[in-house]
């Protein structure tokens, strides 16, 4: 996909720098009823299986992180983060280039702020992030660009610390296609090899913007469980990036582990609620079981300031990727939940779903176990 158009932190990058004034430690009433916190948050493995520090789906402030964004960091009670660390060709750099650069900045951030961030290189370092009060941050990519004309390139990736390698963005590559594709051919035969690859290098691998097709074969085609950290159920709401039944089902007899988003993919009309949320882990549950359904939020831990000029910063951003042909649909509508736009907002998830009757223990799961599960079973 070398030279295909920018993703939408690219564009956003090149619109121009974010005004945003993040709401750092704000927190929402854990629920619409009033309910009291779920008294297991401060105890439980919290994984978020696609967010980061910063708001990386719009407009944003960029590194070094601001003490605004520390101060959600340390308020949010999450243990660790999949954040991606792959950038799109730009300005003249490849995607290997670019994704290098990204790499570098966000290795030296974790560096500069040991108190309050850790690499995670394996399960110890998700424990140790718990124990010390710390965000544990999972370098991941979301996009297999920069390795598919060099698949030698995955151990140097693994040795700089990548632990979680999606295979494609919405549109294809050389190793399959993309949800955005009009016709899905599955993994390419070098697909098969860079699967085959991450997994000798104990990579996860993971599905989520892969085309249906491509997203089946992925399953089938690696020897260890995968995951696909940020989607949603094509039963509750049909959209591209949203996986059928029976997938979600093949993934979870494999092992693995589906996260589900707050993205507008969730409903039909207007920014999802709480409650589409909660429907999505549902219906998941429902088909998957309790060991295989987890959060993978798509959005930074510092909420988000749909005020000032943001709407119209956004439009441009939307336009320019729909243009493009890589924006999914509903992308035109602002990517967050209202009643989620803090960052304890994994805890509300876990209020809700134990007023439904949902036990600790499966909320426990819910908000990490089963993805810390999944991270033992492929790294170690």
């Amino acid at each position: 996909m070398t030279g295909a158009p920018m993703d939408r932190r690219e564009f956003v990058r090149v619109v121009g720098a974010a005004a945003l004034a993040p709401l750092a430690g704000a927190c929402a009433p854990p629920s619409e009823s009033g309910d009291l916190p779920w008294p297991g948050y401060g105890d439980a493995t919290v994984i978020d299986a696609l967010s980061g520090p910063i708001q990386f789906n719009i407009p944003q402030q960029g590194l070094p992180l601001d003490e605004a964004a520390i101060e959600a960091v340390r308020s949010s009670g999450i243990t660790a983060v999949n954040l991606t660390v792959n950038a799109q060709p730009s300005e003249g750099r490849s995607a290997l280039e670019a994704t290098d650069a990204k790499m570098a900045a966000w290795a030296d951030q974790i560096a500069a702020r040991p108190d309050v961030l850790r690499l995670v290189e394996s399960v110890e370092d998700v424990r140790d992030a718990k124990e010390t009060g710390r965000l544990g941050v999972i370098f991941g990519f979301q996009d297999g660009v920069p390795f598919e004309d060099d698949l030698e390139r995955i151990s140097d990736f693994h040795g700089r610390g990548l632990r979680i390698a999606q295979l494609t963005y919405n549109v294809g590559n050389r190793l399959g296609s993309g949800s955005l594709v009009p016709s899905d051919d599955g993994l390419t035969e070098l697909g098969r090899e860079a699967v085959a690859r991450l997994d000798e290098t104990r990579i996860l691998v993971d599905l989520s913007h892969c085309g249906a097709r491509t997203t089946l074969d992925g399953i089938e085609a690696s020897t260890r469980p995968v995951s696909i950290t940020h989607s949603g159920c094509n039963a509750v709401y049909r959209h591209p990036r949203n996986k059928n039944d029976a997938t979600l089902r093949r993934l979870a007899d494999r092992g693995g582990v589906v996260g589900i988003y707050l993205m507008p993919f969730l409903n039909e009309a207007g920014p999802p609620s709480a409650e589409d949320v909660v429907a999505h882990i549902e219906h998941a549950l429902s088909v998957c079981g309790e060991d295989h359904v987890g959060i993978g939020t798509d959005q930074g831990i510092v909420p988000l300031d749909v005020g000032g000029d943001f709407q119209q910063r956004f439009d441009e951003v939307s336009a320019m990727r729909s243009t493009a042909g890589i924006a999914a649909p509903r992308e035109d509508t602002v990517p967050y939940v209202p009643e989620l736009n803090h960052p304890r907002r994994l805890e509300t998830i876990a209020t809700m779903l134990a007023a439904r009757g949902h036990a600790s223990p499966v909320i426990e799961k819910i908000l990490g176990d089963n993805f810390l599960r999944l991270f033992r079973e492929v790294w170690a």
